[in-house]
């Protein structure tokens, strides 16, 4: 069974692979300069539950995205789940 959060409902540490984004082609063309694409593989580095940034690691670089962007971003996540 494959299991899709958003990047809000990863915990600390977990990988995957970006698989969807929920928002407009205004969003998308931002999160493709920012490297952020489906087939990307992601880490959730940071987060506060409910609010605030989240920070993933993307293609070696850390990214810091607001809260709303992040969940409308859908990621599968890894086998080994990855974390913590």
């Amino acid at each position: 069974m494959t299991d899709f959060v958003d990047l809000v409902q990863m915990q600390k540490g977990q990988s995957g692979v970006l698989d969807a984004v929920d928002g407009g082609k205004g969003m998308a063309l931002k999160l493709k300069a920012l490297g952020i694409r489906p087939g990307s593989s992601v880490t959730k580095i940071s987060g506060v539950f409910g609010r605030g940034p989240v920070v993933l690691r993307v293609s070696g670089a850390d990214v810091a995205l607001g809260f709303r962007m992040a969940k409308k971003i859908r990621v599968r996540l890894s086998a080994d789940g990855g974390g913590s």
